[in-house]
């Protein structure tokens, strides 16, 4: 029935450009901006331009740090029809984590906006790169990241030693055409187009590699599970850099040719007035973003009668949420699981199965997906119903890490599995259960957090002889970040000064809410640490110290 397309995102996007030329494709409702096809095809190739005059060409590594701005998804495309590598950049993160990833990328070019509301983008590009202030725009000589040669701000105003959007674009149209036409022709759907930082067991990021051909594929076949056409409005109101906005989202929109509705930064009045204004026909979100929704005071106000279907993901979705959404805002809902390796889905409910399955399972595997649960001791298939670790081969599976072989190989073994760490079950009609993991991940809201990173981090702060952190239950994001610390003879810390050590230097959903002084940590017979049992101790810990677990 389905067949996996060869087309580049720059194929898919002049597609559209030439059959639906004045079909609208990205429409910011909230400001009433919007871009038909043929438009945004013609600023992007502005943009592919105007990157070639500052020199990125094919295999440049290209940063993306932005909230979902009108023209993130303009430099996204620019870099991929000439074979520039986008680094989408986690919005959340801070100073230290920013100059891991640039150094650790080999960043060219670093794109980004003014910030957050609480962090300033261009005062830590001016931390990290000192010499910005000082020299003109694309002469940067760095001695910590000799890589790095511009920076683009995303925007109108201008910054010294940095490019500005409309100067990228000005460039474009009088740059000479020949080359764009030729690194554009030098593109294969198996090349490298983006690449996401995901934090691993040792504590050191990772970037991992994901071709055209592995998300542009994986967003198809998400948008068919859901009977995507033309005529759909998607509203995305999760971040574009994660695997959920930049595939789910916006890979669906643009291999199935129908509109995205993009919503800068996730507040649920302006969610739901973009729904209603433009007749959105599907919304994604996390368990924590339909909440919201549900609970705005203003819900009532609006239409929602136009929804169909949609995706919830990200971290445990309740299945009494599940039920309310479909009773209240009318829409299907659909369930991926995967992880950023596998670009991201690997299974799916389809938007016609049951109720029980669509509540209760992660659905059936991908088509051109070969999913198995295998047992994390022997690597053997286990029969249905049994528990083990969920699995995938196919067009999904990443390239690899960049730069890391050695960690590529751990997660893809020698049969071309990618192993997810993730526990699950199989039932007899195909469907997956997620029942565990196997490693420490904590998914906070959506956000997947690693405990070694976080230990690392808290073992520089004096006083602390040992620390291990764990996930603590959570009603309200499925879980929250634990730090179990044993203090050094004599030290004396309180839960303030451990959090007031992490705020400004690593992402605030990272810092602990939860810090228990210990003497002591549950140890199996030959000595490793028990990490469930922490999450144990935690609610027995709470209870004893009077702290609300919300």
């Amino acid at each position: 029935m389905y067949q996996l397309s060869e087309r580049t995102l720059g194929d898919w996007l002049e597609h559209w450009a030439q059959t639906t030329p004045d079909k609208e494709y990205i429409v910011y409702s909230d400001r009433d901006l919007r871009f038909t096809w043929k438009q945004f095809n013609e600023r992007v190739d502005d943009m592919a331009r105007g990157l070639i005059a500052i020199g990125v060409t094919k295999g440049t590594h290209v940063g993306l740090w932005a909230q979902n701005v009108p023209d993130w998804l303009t430099f996204l495309y620019a870099c991929a029809k000439i074979g520039a590598v986008c680094i989408t950049v986690n919005t959340n993160y801070k100073q230290n984590e920013l100059e891991y990833l640039c150094k650790d990328s080999d960043m060219h070019t670093l794109c980004l906006t003014d910030g957050t509301w609480e962090s300033n983008y261009v005062d830590m590009a001016y931390t990290m790169l000192p010499e910005l202030r000082e020299c003109q725009r694309g002469h940067l000589e760095s001695k910590r990241f000799p890589k790095l040669k511009n920076v683009v701000y995303i925007g109108q105003e201008k910054f010294r030693g940095m490019y500005n959007t409309a100067e990228i674009l000005l460039l474009g149209e009088n740059t000479d055409d020949d080359e764009f036409q030729r690194l554009r022709k030098s593109v294969n759907c198996h090349d490298v187009v983006n690449m996401q930082y995901t934090s691993g067991t040792t504590g050191f990021p990772k970037g991992v590699m994901l071709t055209h051909y592995n998300i542009a594929n994986d967003g198809f076949l998400t948008g068919e599970h859901m009977k995507f056409t033309q005529d759909d409005k998607l509203c995305v109101c999760v971040p574009l850099f994660h695997c959920f906005g930049v595939v789910l989202a916006t890979m669906n929109c643009l291999t199935h040719g129908c509109t995205e509705v993009v919503v800068e930064r996730f507040d649920p009045l302006v969610t739901l007035a973009s729904v209603h204004k433009e007749r959105c026909t599907a919304l994604y979100g996390v368990p924590t973003m339909f909440i919201a929704e549900l609970n705005h005071p203003m819900f009532d106000m609006f239409d929602l009668s136009c929804l169909r279907t949609g995706i919830m993901a990200g971290s445990l979705c309740p299945i009494e949420l599940m039920r309310k959404v479909e009773e209240k805002m009318y829409l299907h809902v659909t369930s991926v699981y995967g992880l950023t390796e596998s670009s991201p889905g690997m299974s799916q409910t389809r938007i016609d199965d049951p109720d029980e399955v669509r509540y209760t399972t992660v659905g059936r595997d991908y088509e051109f997906v070969d999913v198995k649960v295998l047992d994390p001791e022997t690597g053997k298939e286990v029969p249905v119903g049994v528990q083990g670790e969920m699995c995938c081969k196919g067009f999904n599976v990443m390239k690899g890490y960049y730069k890391n072989p050695q960690a590529t190989a751990e997660v893809i073994d020698e049969n071309g599995y990618l192993h997810s760490g993730d526990l699950g079950i199989m039932d007899e009609n195909g469907n997956y259960r997620i029942t565990g993991r196997i490693k420490d991940m904590i998914i906070r809201g959506g956000e997947n957090i690693y405990p070694r990173e976080i230990e690392e981090f808290l073992y520089h702060l004096p006083g602390v002889r040992d620390v291990q952190v764990a996930g603590v239950p959570s009603k309200k994001y499925g879980e929250e970040v634990g730090a179990f610390i044993i203090l050094d003879e004599g030290a004396k810390l309180t839960e303030e000064e451990v959090r007031d050590w992490c705020r400004g230097k690593i992402a605030r959903y990272k810092i602990p809410k939860y810090v228990f002084f210990v003497k002591e940590y549950p140890l199996t017979g030959s000595g490793k640490i028990q990490k469930f049992k922490l999450r144990e101790l935690s609610l027995k810990l709470c209870e004893e110290q009077g702290i609300e677990v919300i």
